[in-house]
C-alpha cells in the first residue's frame, strides 16, 4: 500500500501534521492511530485545549474571540499585548534558559499565524477560557497575557474538530493500527511504517513518515528508566496508549536524542482520580488552585512556596514535586475566603470540611501534631504586604518561615476549612528527539534522516523542568504544520 506521507498518531500534532501536507499537495496521506476509534485522539482529548501565542495588540485576538468585550465589559482595556519578547522571557524562566533557540524562535515567532491557520484550514472554533484563566476581581474578568484562548468542548472539541477536517479533506485514518518500525531504503531513506492492525501486521510505503504519536508517559519502564522513582507509579492524566512507540523507532535507526530526557510536564490531580485518564472526565482531576491556600504533605510540613508565580508558570513543575512527597500526597488547605475563587474542576471531588484547623487536621493522614504547628505558624507569618489581588502577583507575603509564601498569602482564618487530597499525574515526557527547522528528524551523525520528520511531544530540546501553559499544544500545532509542510515537498 503506497502513500505519499504517513503520520503516525492522531493527537493534535499529527493532525496539524496531516492536514499540511494535504495542503501542500500530498495527495495520499495516510493516518495510524493506535488506539480504537472510541478511545482515539492521544492527550489532546484529555487536554484543557488553551492555546499560548503572541500578539502585539488586543484587538487581533477578536477573530477568536469575537463577542469578548459584549460577553465581558473591559476585555479590550484589561488585556495586556504579549509580544515576542515577552513570550520568550516567560518560555526562558520556566526552562531555566535551557530552551533551544532555534526551536523557541519557531514557536514563537509562528504562534499568532498558527492560531490563523487552525481556525481557517483546520476549521477550529475558538472561546474564552474563564473556567481556568479568568480571576474574578470584583465585577471584573481578569485575564492573563498569552495564554487565554481555547478550543470551544476543550480537548474533546479540539479532536474531533482534527479529525473531521481530516476526514473532509480525504486522508485515511486506520484505527488500532500500532506503528512497530520504521522501513528504509538502502540510502538510508525512511520508505514506510510496518505496523501492527486488526489483521495482523502489514507495511505501508510512502515518500516520507512523520512521528506525532507522543512521548513515554504511559511507559512505567520507560518512566523508571529515564526519570527515575517513583515516577513508575505515577497516575497518567491521559492517553494510556503513549508508551514511546515512535521514540524507540527513530532512536533503533539511529535518530539523535535530545533534550530533558529526565524531565516532564506533571500536574497536581485528585488523589483519588484513575491509573489512566477517563474520556469522560478529561482533565477534570486537575486541582491547580493552590496558590490560594497551602499544601501539606505527610509528615504534616509545607514544603514548596505555593505562590512562587502565577499557577500557570509553576503547576507542571509542582506536580512532579508532589509525586516526590512520602506517599506521593499531599493536601491543599484553603479557608472560606478563597472558596469562590477555586477553579471549577475542584467541583469534580468532595473535600475534607471542618469548623476549626484542628478539625481539619484530625481528618488528614499526616503527622497531625506537626501539621497543626505548620498551620498555626503560616497563619503568625502570613499577611505582610499586599493587599491580596489573586489576579496578579500581588506581594502579599509571609514572614520569618520556611519555606516562605511570595504572594497570595493570606491568613487561613475564616471557617469553614476544606483539604483536598491531591497527587502528581504525569502529562508528558520533555525527552525527544532532534530535528532541523523543516522538522527533519537528525541522527547521531547530525546528519538529518531523508524522509523522516517528526513533532508534538517528540520534539526534545524545547521544553526543561517546566513548561508555560498553553505552550504543549501550541508546539504541536506549530512544529506539526511544519513537519506535514516539509513531508509534502519532500
Amino acid at each position: 500500500m503506497d502513500y505519499d506521507v504517513i503520520v503516525v498518531g492522531g493527537g493534535n500534532a499529527a493532525f496539524a501534521a496531516a492536514v499540511s501536507t494535504k495542503e501542500n499537495g500530498a495527495q495520499r496521506v495516510l493516518v495510524l492511530e493506535k488506539a480504537p476509534r472510541e478511545k482515539r485522539g492521544g492527550n489532546t482529548h484529555f487536554s484543557g485545549a488553551v492555546f499560548r501565542f503572541i500578539y502585539d495588540d488586543v484587538s487581533q485576538l477578536d477573530r477568536f474571540v469575537p463577542a469578548a468585550e459584549k460577553d465581558y465589559p473591559g476585555f479590550h482595556k484589561g488585556v495586556q499585548p504579549y509580544p515576542v519578547e515577552v513570550f520568550r522571557e516567560d518560555l526562558m524562566r520556566v526552562t531555566q534558559g535551557r530552551s533551544d533557540p532555534e526551536l523557541a524562535a519557531l514557536l514563537i515567532g509562528n504562534s499568532y499565524d498558527t492560531m490563523c491557520w487552525l481556525q481557517d484550514t483546520g476549521k477550529h472554533h475558538f472561546e474564552l477560557a474563564v473556567s481556568v484563566m479568568g480571576v474574578k476581581v470584583g465585577n471584573e474578568v481578569k485575564w492573563p497575557r498569552g495564554a487565554m484562548i481555547r478550543t470551544v468542548h476543550e480537548g474533546v472539541g479540539l479532536s474531533q474538530t482534527w479529525f473531521e477536517t481530516a476526514e473532509k479533506m480525504g486522508i485515511e485514518i486506520r484505527y488500532e493500527t500500532g506503528a512497530q518500525r520504521l522501513a528504509q531504503a538502502g540510502s538510508g531513506r525512511v520508505t514506510g511504517v510496518v505496523a501492527r492492525g486488526p489483521d495482523g501486521f502489514a507495511t505501508f510505503s510512502a515518500k516520507a513518515v512523520v512521528l506525532a504519536c507522543g512521548g513515554f508517559e504511559t511507559n512505567p519502564e520507560w518512566r523508571l528508566r529515564y526519570l527515575g522513582a517513583p515516577w513508575d507509579h505515577a497516575k497518567v492524566r491521559g492517553s494510556n496508549f503513549n508508551y514511546g512507540d515512535g521514540l524507540r523507532m527513530a532512536l533503533d535507526i539511529g535518530a539523535m536524542p535530545w533534550g530533558h530526557w529526565s524531565g516532564c510536564h506533571a500536574t497536581p490531580i485528585n488523589a483519588e482520580a484513575h491509573d489512566y485518564g477517563v474520556q469522560n472526565l478529561t482533565d477534570k482531576t486537575n486541582r491547580l488552585s493552590y496558590f490560594l491556600g497551602v499544601m501539606l504533605n505527610v509528615e504534616g510540613r509545607r514544603w514548596v512556596d505555593e505562590g512562587a508565580d502565577i499557577n500557570s508558570f509553576t503547576y507542571a513543575r509542582y506536580g512532579g514535586l508532589i509525586l516526590k512527597q512520602t506517599r506521593s500526597l499531599v493536601y491543599q488547605v484553603f479557608d472560606s475566603k478563597v472558596l469562590h475563587l477555586l477553579e471549577p474542576r475542584y467541583s469534580t471531588s468532595e473535600p475534607l470540611k471542618a469548623d476549626t484547623l484542628e478539625g481539619l487536621v484530625k481528618q488528614l493522614q499526616v503527622d497531625q501534631t506537626q501539621a497543626l504547628k505548620t498551620l498555626k505558624e503560616y497563619n503568625n507569618a502570613a499577611g505582610r504586604g499586599g493587599p491580596f489581588n489573586p489576579a496578579v502577583l500581588d506581594r502579599l507575603h509571609t514572614e520569618g518561615i520556611e519555606p516562605k509564601k511570595s504572594n497570595w498569602a493570606l491568613k487561613l482564618d475564616t471557617p469553614p476549612y476544606v483539604a483536598y487530597p491531591v497527587t502528581g499525574g504525569i502529562t508528558f515526557t520533555f525527552g525527544g528527539l532532534k530535528v532541523t527547522r523543516d522538522a527533519q528528524v537528525v541522527a547521531t551523525d547530525w546528519k538529518p534522516i531523508p524522509g523522516l520528520y517528526t513533532c508534538g511531544e517528540m520534539v526534545g530540546g524545547l521544553f526543561h523542568y517546566n513548561y508555560p501553559l498553553g505552550t504543549g499544544l501550541m508546539s504541536g500545532a506549530v512544529f506539526g504544520r511544519i513537519a506535514g509542510r516539509s513531508a509534502a515537498r519532500a
